[in-house]
């Protein structure tokens, strides 16, 4: 890649993470800047953009429980918004034919159409870096909205398939035979392979070569290859740690894919005022994302915060105006038009969903409307039942804090976690803990913590995620006494500055522990040792 590449893009990304904004922004920029200077994409940008949306796909798998697919508010959803997503762009390309603009000109109602259905997509590369930028992609309003995302996904690899003309291979069927199989040999491989370099080359093995290249040998689309991959190791309990093996890599590979964008071309004035005039459109697609959740009985704020998320034009559009514009259905502007769209839409969007809690308390606080009268069963009040004293991620520290502290609170202890397996499995020993996120603001609104509880321990691995219970714990006005683990000095202080009450570092605690479990199990060794030192 070319130096220049490099020196603008990482320009531009620390210039708008300077003002507080998210750094693809200055990603999208830097591509029109290079653009403007006369730089083209090239195969090698294009090779790691691609690289980049297949190691996201493969990710994603490895976080998404199949079931969440199957639900009414992503399946419905999802369904629902291609349909009328797609006929009122079709209107609005049609509409926009009529006031005489030249690039529209020749478009009929069946290409209105064909832009209509690719328009309807929202980003899964925004989404999924948002979320993740965020820490809610365990939230629920991030599954459902991440769940919609892989429904259009495997809409947009049918519709590509289908307009392609490519039959896939006979051997496709041989996959329900070759995937159960990698899945059994990758299990017996991660056992194996430790926490090192070995286990991002084995990431990307999986991802690159079995995913997406065999499902290219039999005729499919690489990029369901890896999303299928990854979710078929989803309940595996080392998906987690497979996920993070890679995740620094597919991030520096979607650098690449943002500055394609704004290297695809030079706009015409035409392309530019079509482009904005679909950005003033998109309100309505958010509209109706926010109308399907809220068929679903939702929450206001599940429904809105999902619909924050989706409220983008996507990646798929470029593909499907690229490949209309191969097949002489489209001139190539239209390609441009849709990267200035998506372009855009990322700017305005991602400022919103940086901001779409406070955005969401403001609209609460102007409209005060009133929640649906049966809440969906997942997105209902939080019941903490008897407890007094509420532990925060139940790994092996929040596990070890509620085993101590069971004699003294008897059934006055609660454990909260966001994984369902690993709460089903402490329900089954006999531990009380519940499904929840509390890096989610979603779930202090859900609980009446100013009211019961005495004591908060923070106990999640990622400093982020307590950072911001605190916050959600002070919003709420907790007079209770708040405790947290720490990695890192630095950690503490601003924990203390949010009113901590006990900062607990695991490191310095540990070492302690370590030497007072020797000191108990061994007092006449050491106190020998003790006299020959004297």
């Amino acid at each position: 890649m070319d130096a220049t590449f490099i020196t603008v893009a990482f320009g531009c990304g620390l210039a708008v993470y300077l003002i507080k904004l998210p750094p693809l922004i200055g990603f999208l920029i830097a591509g029109f800047i290079l653009n403007a200077m006369g730089y083209h994409s090239n195969e090698g940008l294009e090779t790691l953009a691609s690289l980049g949306v297949t190691l996201l796909l493969f990710s994603i798998g490895l976080k998404l429980d199949l079931k969440v697919l199957f639900r009414k508010e992503v399946w419905g959803t999802a369904s629902g918004h291609i349909i009328l997503s797609t006929l009122f762009f079709a209107l609005v390309l049609l509409l926009i034919k009529s006031v005489g603009f030249s690039l529209a000109a020749q478009l009929e109602w069946r290409q209105a159409l064909l832009m209509g259905f690719a328009l309807s997509f929202s980003s899964t590369v925004f989404a999924v870096k948002v979320l993740e930028e965020r820490s809610d992609m365990n939230t629920f309003y991030g599954r459902i909205a991440i769940g919609v995302l892989v429904m259009q996904d495997l809409f947009a690899v049918a519709f590509l398939t289908i307009s392609k003309g490519q039959v896939p291979s006979p051997w496709a069927l041989g996959l329900l035979v070759f995937l159960p199989l990698v899945r059994w040999l990758a299990v017996k491989i991660l056992a194996h392979i430790g926490h090192g370099e070995l286990q991002t080359l084995f990431a990307m093995f999986l991802a690159l070569v079995i995913g997406a290249g065999g499902f290219e040998l039999v005729g499919l689309k690489g990029d369901l290859g890896a999303l299928i991959v990854g979710m078929m190791l989803a309940s595996h309990y080392s998906a987690s740690a497979l996920a993070k093996s890679f995740f620094n890599m597919k991030e520096l590979f979607l650098i690449a894919f943002f500055l394609s964008i704004g290297l695809k071309g030079l706009p015409t004035w035409d392309a530019v005022w079509i482009a904005a005039l679909l950005l003033l459109a998109l309100p309505i697609k958010s509209l109706l994302y926010y109308w399907l959740y809220s068929r679903s009985r939702l929450r206001i704020r599940s429904s809105l915060l999902a619909t924050f998320t989706l409220s983008n034009y996507s990646e798929f559009g470029l593909i499907v105006a690229a490949l209309a514009a191969q097949q002489g259905l489209l001139s190539n502007d239209w390609a441009i038009v849709v990267s200035l769209a998506l372009a855009t839409s990322f700017v305005v969007s991602a400022p919103i969903n940086s901001h779409n809690e406070a955005l969401y308390r403001r609209l609460m606080a102007r409209f005060n409307p009133s929640e649906h009268p049966h809440l969906h069963k997942d997105d209902r009040p939080i019941v903490l039942g008897d407890a007094r004293v509420l532990i925060v991620g139940m790994g092996r520290i929040g596990q070890g804090a509620y085993m101590e502290l069971e004699s003294r609170y008897p059934s006055q202890l609660l454990g909260i976690d966001s994984d369902s397996k690993k709460v089903a499995l402490l329900n089954n020993l006999h531990i009380n803990a519940i499904e929840g996120d509390a890096s989610d603001s979603d779930f202090w609104d859900k609980t009446s913590i100013s009211e019961q509880l005495q004591y908060i321990f923070l106990a999640m691995p990622n400093h982020a995620g307590n950072l911001y219970a605190l916050e959600q714990i002070r919003y709420n006005h907790f007079k209770g006494r708040v405790a947290a683990i720490i990695c890192y000095p630095d950690e503490g202080a601003q924990l203390r500055n949010l009113g901590a009450d006990d900062i607990f570092n695991i490191y310095e605690e540990a070492g302690s522990g370590f030497a007072r479990h020797v000191i108990e199990s061994n007092p006449q060794k050491l106190s020998k040792l003790s006299n020959l030192s004297s």
